[in-house]
């Protein structure tokens, strides 16, 4: 996980309001070490990316391996998180406004045939947004523009096919606080980014059917660990790909990826003017039936079909947004 903070604005002295919260003292994460699956961890899948974006004066990387996912008919799995799995994907959604998937799906057919992505919405119509209302110190206004900013960076990092194959993510990183662009910069190289974007392997391609889209949007008003008052929109959705296969075996050209992505807008009393705007809080992801090699670089293409792996109680679980999955490497 990276932390990046934007940089508070200094309150005057003697400030009666109660909304000041002082000076934001500056802070230094030291990165926890890496901790490695054993070879016999790792018989099927890639180890995958999550990355974060913190709000604050530091920087940070945090990065805990560890391996999970099973691979079963159809479907290869894969599942990593940095540190101990959140209570979040789960069946309890979290506090605060939320809207969930409710679009209409298309009817079934095509590659997503046979598999649960097949009753899912296309593209932007699975992304629904909750009522913008007035919350803590965020006015309804600034709800409804921080849920836009958010639905806009999620259409491009998961929908958008031209920033798929582009040669640089600016499409996506110029959606974000000027304070947060270098680090998110970064994530692309290392291949963190692959826990909020989605970015095609050289050679990969999609084929003509949208992606299938499903999952939740709530949004609360909190303050970081610095005080910084800040707007924290939760994404937690499953992205299914289509891509070319000679298979006829239901789920054989998909590739699912789902995400819980923590999305902040700090208030803009609480900070300089370049820290307003969009930041990454944190993020966490797997993938299914994937490239390991590829997924290892943050990038998305069709894996190998696997068989005799171990035995997956529920292989439909990695299309539930609501399911945390804690299954076996199988790379």
């Amino acid at each position: 996980m990276t932390d990046h903070r934007p940089t508070p604005e200094p309150r005057p002295a003697g400030d009666p309001s109660g909304e000041s919260l002082g000076p934001v003292p500056e802070w230094l994460r030291q990165p926890a070490p890496d901790v490695e699956p054993g070879r016999a961890d790792r018989t099927r899948i890639a180890l995958g990316r999550h990355s974060g974006k913190l709000l604050g004066a530091g920087v940070a990387v945090l990065l805990l391996a560890c391996s999970g996912v099973v691979a079963t008919v159809g479907y290869q799995g894969y599942q990593r998180w940095r540190a101990a799995p959140v209570a979040y994907p789960t069946v309890s959604p979290p506090s605060g406004e939320q809207a969930v998937t409710s679009a209409s799906p298309p009817p079934a057919g095509g590659p997503f045939d046979g598999t649960p992505a097949a009753g899912f919405p296309q593209g932007t119509a699975g992304i629904a947004l909750p009522p913008a209302k007035r919350t803590g110190p965020f006015t309804a206004r600034q709800v409804t523009d921080a849920l836009a900013k958010v639905r806009r960076a999620m259409v491009t990092a998961r929908l958008d096919r031209a920033f798929f194959t582009a040669k640089d993510p600016e499409r996506l990183v110029r959606q974000f606080a000027p304070d947060a662009r270098a680090d998110l910069r970064d994530d692309f190289p290392s291949g963190e980014a692959g826990s909020y974007a989605t970015r095609l392997a050289p050679g990969a391609r999609l084929t003509a059917d949208q992606p299938r889209v499903k999952g939740r949007v709530s949004y609360r008003a909190t303050r970081d660990r610095d005080g910084i008052r800040i707007l924290a929109i939760t994404a937690n959705f499953v992205w299914a790909y289509a891509f070319p296969t000679a298979s006829t075996v239901p789920g054989d050209g998909v590739v699912v990826v789902h995400d819980t992505v923590v999305w902040s807008v700090p208030h803009p009393g609480d900070v300089r003017p370049g820290s307003v705007g969009l930041w990454i809080e944190k993020s966490d992801s797997y993938a299914s039936n994937i490239d390991c090699a590829a997924w290892d670089k943050g990038l998305l293409a069709l894996g190998e079909p696997s068989f005799g792996g171990p035995a997956d109680p529920d292989p439909d679980a990695v299309f539930d947004p609501d399911k945390t999955l804690d299954l076996p490497d199988t790379c």
